[in-house]
């Protein structure tokens, strides 16, 4: 019975000291919501706010592309016989002109070809000196109907064979010049391959002694005075994209520098490997500075329709995001994550994030931003 009463009176003092330090621990605080902030009187007084409501807006699409020839003013120059490469004047870069001289090629077939219309032409003249001195002689009732109808038949022949020799010299790119001097004899085995059109030589493919094909490609001249601008437009924005839309070309190696232009070309199919379609400008470029294959962003301008837009003054950017700040009474005020549009004339269209008829900062929310970090903080 003593022990128990020296046990009680042992442990009392300790209870005593434990409900003590309980009751003098102070209450936990409510947890602070980052996202929250309220505004101090001052802070208040430079703050605008505005009701989030709809305004037209022309939706920007922004693709990838490049600089490109206008294959309308594009020529693949080849030659027209079988034969060695002896010349070629044409150098990468030179600017010619239509009919310049671009290579030479001497070909055994040209020149076979050439005294078979020296022949065909020796036989058309003897058969029509054959034929007029058989007319006179019918006339003069020394030979029969039946030999004048065979000298005049011999004569058509000959004729048809020379034509047809000729035909196919100008195949062979002989002018009607090099048919008459064929005429007195003079045969020549070198064919010239020559520019079709004005331009610049952008590409050449030969080389001295080398054989050529009439199915290769020799040359390539261009015209550079006009240029496509061309992209690749997802198919799931293709209805974005009409044609005679305005186009913004941005260079990036002529600093960014940006050309304007219209939509002309919008493809008609979907390249079933990329999953694109082609679309296309036409830009000037008669000083030069666009080269082909020059890399290049082009944006698309659509037609305004309406949408959810904010000002740009309203977004506050954090930790690479978007966000506005919402009122929510009292001078209570919460950052909300937005997912926003290109801007466009100070605006940006709200693709989620916001509901309209919302009341948002629109001037004084990067001050806002600093007061609420500084409450987490303090908090």
């Amino acid at each position: 019975m003593k022990k128990a009463l020296l046990l009680r009176t042992l442990l009392l003092p300790l209870l005593l000291s434990a409900c003590g330090e309980k009751a003098e621990k102070p209450e936990a605080k409510a947890p602070v919501d980052p996202m929250l902030v309220s505004a101090t009187p001052d802070l208040a007084k430079r703050l605008r706010t505005a009701v989030v409501g709809e305004a037209p807006v022309s939706e920007t699409l922004r693709v990838a592309g490049q600089i490109d020839f206008d294959e309308n003013r594009v020529a693949r120059i080849g030659a027209t016989v079988t034969g060695r490469v002896s010349a070629m004047p044409g150098q990468i870069g030179a600017q010619v002109g239509r009919g310049a001289v671009l290579a030479q090629i001497t070909s055994t077939d040209l020149t076979t070809q050439q005294l078979a219309y020296v022949r065909a032409r020796s036989a058309y003249e003897l058969n029509r000196r054959n034929a007029e001195r058989a007319r006179t002689l019918f006339a003069a009732d020394v030979i029969s109907a039946a030999e004048l109808q065979k000298r005049e038949s011999e004569y058509s022949v000959s004729s048809a064979e020379m034509r047809a020799a000729a035909d196919q010299l100008r195949l062979l790119g002989l002018s009607h010049s090099a048919l008459g001097s064929l005429g007195r004899g003079t045969v020549n085995s070198v064919s010239q391959v020559t520019a079709t059109m004005s331009g610049v030589i952008v590409e050449r493919h030969l080389a001295l002694g080398q054989v050529v094909q009439p199915s290769d490609q020799l040359f390539v001249v261009a015209d550079l005075s006009k240029v496509w601008a061309v992209a690749q437009v997802p198919e799931q924005q293709v209805h974005l994209v009409k044609l005679g839309e305005n186009v913004t070309i941005e260079i990036p190696a002529l600093e960014d520098e940006k050309r304007s232009g219209k939509l002309v070309f919008v493809g008609h199919t979907v390249d079933p490997k990329t999953r694109t379609v082609l679309i296309r400008t036409e830009l000037d470029n008669s000083k030069g500075d666009l080269k082909p294959m020059m890399l290049s962003t082009m944006l698309v301008q659509g037609q305004a329709r309406p949408r959810l837009v904010v000002p740009a003054s309203a977004v506050v950017r954090e930790n690479n995001a978007d966000y506005v700040f919402v009122a929510e009474g009292k001078g209570s005020y919460r950052l909300r994550a937005v997912t926003l549009g290109h801007e466009e004339a100070g605006k940006r269209a709200v693709e989620s994030g916001l509901k309209a008829g919302e009341t948002i900062v629109v001037d004084g929310g990067f001050h806002l931003n600093t007061e609420r970090n500084r409450q987490a903080t303090e908090g």
